[in-house]
């Protein structure tokens, strides 16, 4: 839908699980773009509503809630709180923050799946399912762990290896236990209803092609899955829980819907709530049914799926709702170079930073709009968020608007002057002042945040470079006319700045206007005399202060404390997970193995690749090579005369055009680390492992 076309706009920000407090890495994703981009909306007096709410329901919501030993509702009672609170004090401007567990959600998410479910949209199907006999219950995906099939990790989720990345299904884990008893599980009948995304797949491809103005990640992600492989698949859109929206058909008892079915008609919910609370009961239809409302997701990388192809099939099969217009999903952001993660504590956790930060929360989202991973991963390191305020926000911000300030109160007692004749530098610094939001503009509607903040910076180098250039210090007692107009058009760009900081810095920019003694404006009014001749500005003060390296590394200490302590807790706590017990094999057969000690005398890189080294062996009869994928935990300097036994008569295979002749033998733990079998005495190379 062009611009041209609609009357409002509805942002949505992905709803986060309530299971955790909010870190950098979800505020960059998709929270603080989602904000800019309405705060952008308000001040050029566009109609937009911004919803968001707390996803409370799902099983890691009931994962939490086991760890602490407390119930759903009190982790998610808990962390709602936590969330909203924080969101809040950052200054992410939401209308409404609600959440799942709302008797209006719950009717509404019934409501919505009834519709589908009398249109006969779904599909029911019996399939097998894992069930816990100890626990007397089926076991969501989260529940389930094994070994994965394709790396043999033995601490494989049922719907995921991390270790891999591998997508899998619960039934694909071998030797699978549950992780509320231990027990294993047995498969059962039960039966589901489908959401039969393989027969809407046509409706969603023509959707998809008519927006090919995404951005190419998203654009690119969801194409992959309509026409790769098999293509889209029937998803289940009920589950086996006591934990979620009660399934409303008979048949249903002791199942709730899919939380990727209820989680996004939260933002039909919010809307709801809000126009119950604005008393306007029925204008949450303007907004979710009208065709001249824009429909806009803010998500990460991880929701593209859901939100281009799960829920916009939801909305076409129910008729009623307008579909998301765009969905601008930003890709991830790591921290000092690592993934960020939750279960490593591993993250800058946003209301630690707000108490660490005092009112200081415009540092924070400068930095994160200027390493917003808009097209790929980028990374927060503590050294540059010290960098970006104290080159950038302090030496540039900060100091053109304190040194126009402190000067106009000097000079003219905190009154505007006068302007008089104009100079080319003049009228260049007020050109700026006229084409540089025109720039902006243009970025933030086409969801480039990085671009837009760097040429919000760049107004405010020219103002910096403006008054190095004239130097009005120099000029007073000798120029006074000119002095005056130098900081007139500098008091002009310090409100321009002012209003242009409101969708990135707001708290900077309630700041600046309160300096000016000026009433806050819009986007509309952007000119070059938003300041009259003689108006008394406020007192001035400093607008960003210097961050010290005691500060910063407090923070990378306690960065790396924690994780430490994390690990430690973990090694302590974790299982010793034993592969089981191989077939039986007869003595016969293990003397046909010749292993032997050796000597690694050569090793190197196998170039190309990233797991496997090229090693010569001493092996007490010859020297020779063999390829061994050990790479990932032995450099090959450090492993020049280490003893090892190996299998000597493994028939030889070429690996990498590289014949290998032999196997050196490794023992493998729980977490899939390798370490050599070493003789522990100096036995000659070539000795016999019997």
């Amino acid at each position: 839908m062009s611009d041209t076309n609609y009357k409002r706009t509805t942002v949505t920000a992905a709803l986060p699980y309530a299971n955790g407090p909010v870190h950098i890495g979800h505020l960059a994703g998709c929270y603080l773009p989602a904000d800019i981009f309405t705060r952008y909306l308000r001040l050029n007096k566009k109609e937009v509503l911004f919803i968001c709410g707390s996803d409370e329901h799902g099983v890691p919501i009931t994962i939490k809630a086991k760890k602490e030993g407390i119930t759903p509702q009190q982790v998610v009672d808990k962390y709602h709180k936590m969330m909203g609170d924080s969101f809040n004090e950052f200054g992410i401007s939401f209308d409404i923050y609600s959440r799942t567990s709302s008797k209006t959600h719950h009717e509404t998410a019934s409501d919505f799946f009834k519709v589908l479910y009398d249109k006969g949209v779904f599909t029911e199907e019996v399939t097998k399912q894992y069930f816990d006999e100890s626990a007397h219950q089926f076991l969501a995906d989260r529940y389930i762990m094994g070994t994965c099939p394709v790396c043999s990790n033995e601490n494989a989720y049922g719907d995921q290896c991390e270790r891999c990345g591998s997508t899998l299904n619960a039934t694909d884990l071998i030797n699978p236990h549950s992780t509320l008893s231990g027990a294993t599980p047995v498969l059962r009948d039960t039966k589901n209803w489908f959401l039969p995304l393989d027969k809407l797949s046509p409706k969603i491809l023509n959707y998809i092609e008519s927006h090919k103005d995404w951005k190419s990640n998203v654009y690119g992600q969801c194409k992959s899955w309509l026409v790769s492989g098999d293509g889209l698949q029937p998803r289940a859109m009920t589950r086996d829980l006591d934990w979620g929206v009660p399934v409303p058909v008979k048949g249903a008892e002791g199942k709730v819907l899919y939380v990727w079915f209820d989680a996004p008609i939260g933002y039909i919910s919010a809307t709801k709530e809000y126009a119950k609370q604005i008393n306007q009961e029925e204008s949450w239809k303007d907004w979710w049914q009208k065709d001249d409302t824009r429909l806009i997701h803010f998500i990460g990388k991880d929701n593209i799926v859901f939100h281009c192809i799960i829920f916009p099939a939801m909305l076409m099969e129910h008729g009623d709702f307008v579909l998301p217009d765009n969905v601008p999903a930003n890709e991830f952001l790591n921290l000092e170079g690592e993934k960020i993660s939750t279960s490593r504590n591993w993250a800058v956790w946003l209301h630690e930073y707000l108490h660490d930060f005092k009112d200081m929360q415009d540092v924070l989202r400068y930095t994160l709009c200027s390493n917003m991973p808009e097209t790929k991963d980028n990374d927060f390191t503590w050294k540059d968020f010290q960098a970006k305020n104290n080159n950038e926000l302090v030496a540039i911000l900060g100091n053109f608007i304190n040194r126009t300030l402190v000067l106009t109160h000097k000079y003219y007692a905190g009154k505007v002057p006068a302007i008089n004749a104009l100079q080319d530098i003049d009228k260049h610094c007020l050109n700026e002042m006229i084409e540089a939001p025109k720039r902006i503009s243009e970025s933030i509607e086409k969801f480039r945040f990085r671009e837009a903040l760097a040429e919000f910076i760049n107004l405010a180098r020219t103002g910096n470079k403006y008054l190095a250039d004239t130097e009005p210090w120099k000029l007073y007692g000798k120029d006074n006319e000119r002095v005056s107009t130098i900081m007139h058009v500098s008091l002009q760009l310090t409100a321009c700045l002012a209003v242009l900081s409101e969708p990135f810095l707001p708290f900077s920019s309630t700041k600046i206007y309160n300096m000016l003694n000026l009433q806050k404006t819009d986007w509309t009014q952007l000119n070059n005399h938003l300041l009259d001749v003689d108006h008394l500005l406020g007192e001035a003060s400093l607008l960003y202060s210097k961050i010290e390296d005691e500060m910063i590394q407090q923070q990378i200490e306690k960065l790396h404390q924690s994780k430490q302590n994390n690990k430690a807790q973990d090694d302590a706590e974790a299982p010793v997970n034993v592969a089981p017990q191989k077939a039986e094999t007869s003595f016969d057969d293990f003397t046909k193995m010749d292993i032997r000690t050796g000597t690694i005398i050569e090793a190197e890189r196998v170039p190309k690749t990233d797991k496997l080294l090229k090693l010569k062996i001493n092996t007490g009869i010859d020297e020779r090579t063999i390829v061994s994928g050990i790479a990932q935990y032995y450099a090959p300097e450090d492993i020049i005369g280490q003893k090892i036994c190996m299998l000597v008569n493994l028939a030889p295979r070429k690996i990498k055009g590289i014949e290998s002749q032999g196997m050196i033998l490794m023992a493998e733990n729980s977490k899939g680390e390798l370490c050599f079998m070493t003789p522990t005495k100096d036995f000659n190379n070539g000795s016999l492992v019997k």
